[in-house]
């Protein structure tokens, strides 16, 4: 009795698993269509988002700055501050700024220092003279008058010698004028050419023997200025007569001595 009515129970118990085990199955079945759909529910046509940094405007690393330069434009602005490839261009303007600066500062430097020195009048208190008899032309003087002060001296006119107790300046040969005034500079000499007698012709007179002299100088007004020189005289003296004349003052001792 028991053995009949186990048998259904059984058939029954198995059945029920048989459906369970099918409902199972679609169970599964259904997951795996919804896990499918829902790994296909994005947009095909969708595109993924990314971010980028955005690209150098002439800040960036070196390497980017090299690039940029190396571009038909921008180069010598973008690359010129970001990279030392680009540094010539740079280099260049701010050299040229340095030497355009340097140059200006030599340029107002320069100007500075050629301005023109004061020139004072040679007289005997800045000049050194010397008198010496010479053999051509006979009976002939050369006066040497040397600057011996530190600025520049002119010497106007011509020198107003006075040989001995004579009362008068003896004239000045007209043709020996310069054609402009000469200058002595620190060290340099000046001449004039004293023709001392008529010479062998006789046309002197009131010839005498001085054994001193001096020798004034003349400012631009053709005022005689003091002090005088006094150069030394040969021991025997000279011999003076009223043919006595002079040069003007002269650059060279050869034209002092031409007349």
């Amino acid at each position: 009795m028991s053995a009949f009515t186990a048998r259904p129970r059984t058939r029954t118990r198995l059945l029920a698993a048989a459906t369970v085990a099918l409902a199972a199955l679609s169970l599964t079945a259904c997951n795996d269509k919804l896990g499918v759909q829902d790994a296909g529910a994005a947009s095909p046509n969708s595109s993924p988002v990314t971010t980028s940094a955005p690209s150098p405007s002439g800040t960036g690393t070196g390497r980017s700055g090299g690039s940029t330069e190396g571009s038909s434009t921008g180069g010598s602005s973008t690359g010129g501050s970001s990279n030392g490839g680009s540094s010539t261009g740079g280099g260049k303007g701010s050299g040229g700024s340095k030497t355009s600066g340097g140059s200006g500062s030599t340029s107002g430097s320069g100007s500075g220092s050629g301005s023109s020195t004061t020139r004072v009048t040679c007289s005997g208190a800045n000049t050194k003279v010397t008198a010496q008899p010479v053999s051509r032309p006979i009976n002939h003087m050369l006066l040497t008058v040397t600057n011996t002060g530190s600025k520049t001296c002119d010497l106007y006119y011509y020198p107003a010698v006075n040989f001995g107790d004579a009362q008068s300046v003896p004239p000045v040969i007209e043709d020996s004028q310069p054609q402009a005034v000469t200058t002595l500079a620190p060290g340099e000499s000046g001449y004039a050419g004293v023709a001392l007698s008529g010479g062998n012709d006789g046309t002197g007179t009131n010839g005498r023997t001085a054994k001193s002299l001096s020798v004034y100088f003349f400012d631009r007004n053709e005022n005689s200025i003091s002090p005088a020189a006094t150069p030394a005289l040969p021991t025997k003296g000279v011999y003076v007569d009223d043919s006595l004349r002079v040069t003007y003052w002269l650059a060279s001792a050869q034209d002092a001595l031409t007349y």
